[in-house]
């Protein structure tokens, strides 16, 4: 499933690279406004941060959200109290786009991640260039020698990565990467299936100044308050939001202390 969902991310942003050239792109992308600073947004004051995210499918429960204007829902999140923005763009399995990610950068005023299988430079680039603050790479799909690389591509140019972990292995290469910012994906990519306990198994293995997310099998607020016990500063909520009231849940989840 992993591979697939790369292979597919990798050949449209091949499609999109024969229509705007990487020296094209390298130049908005260096023109674009200076990130925001993430890791300050995710870490501060004493409640959970919440990511929120823009996702209308998922490969394992299909068709999600007919989500029509990505901005809109995007300012519903902000003015609930959400600390950034995670923005679908993977364009087959998820039904997001880059046009979402401009969308919304114009809208909001915090942080917004590129949710997207990211394998390449350029796909960085355009995360920078269309407004994307932070750049997901997923550890589980990359080469460590490529992994450490992109890292360290997406940080020249200002940017945060957020280094997405499922095993005791990829979080301490995360760890040793020295990342500011990792998440513990309940979910397996390789496999869908859901671990709701694997972040407090894992979240101990991290530095302590690592701003830390827990991902994945968030429905309520005792499941926020349930990663916040074991460790998380900051929450990454999707499929809930898009299918319930995103409002409300967002100003609950944001209400809950961290330990």
């Amino acid at each position: 499933m992993l591979d697939s969902l790369y292979a597919g991310a990798i050949a449209d942003a091949s499609a999109r690279e024969a229509l705007l050239p990487i020296r094209n792109l390298e130049e908005l992308a260096l023109a674009a406004a200076k990130p925001i600073d993430a890791v300050g947004a995710l870490s501060s004051g004493d409640k959970v941060r919440i990511i929120a995210e823009i996702k209308r499918a998922s490969p394992s429960r299909g068709k999600l959200a007919g989500i029509t204007n990505a901005a809109e829902l995007a300012s519903v999140y902000e003015q609930a109290g959400a600390a950034a923005i995670s923005v679908l763009t993977e364009e087959r399995s998820f039904l997001g786009s880059l046009d979402d990610l401009v969308a919304v950068s114009s809208k909001v005023n915090i942080p917004i991640l590129r949710k997207d299988f990211i394998a390449n430079e350029y796909q960085i680039l355009e995360a920078r260039a269309f407004g994307a603050d932070i750049v997901l790479l997923i550890v589980a799909g990359l080469e460590e020698k490529r992994l450490r690389s992109l890292h360290d591509f997406a940080e020249s140019l200002g940017m945060t990565v957020l280094l997405e972990t499922h095993s005791d292995q990829e979080v301490r290469l995360a760890a040793d990467i020295g990342s500011q910012l990792v998440g513990i994906n309940a979910r397996d990519l390789t496999t869908f299936e859901t671990d709701r306990n694997l972040f407090a198994k894992l979240v101990d293995l991290l530095p302590k100044e690592c701003v830390k997310v827990a991902e994945s099998a968030v429905r309520s607020a005792e499941d926020v308050q349930e990663y916040a016990s074991a460790g998380a500063d900051c929450v990454l909520v999707g499929e809930a939001l898009v299918t319930g009231d995103a409002d409300s849940l967002i100003r609950a989840f944001s209400s809950i202390s961290k330990v």
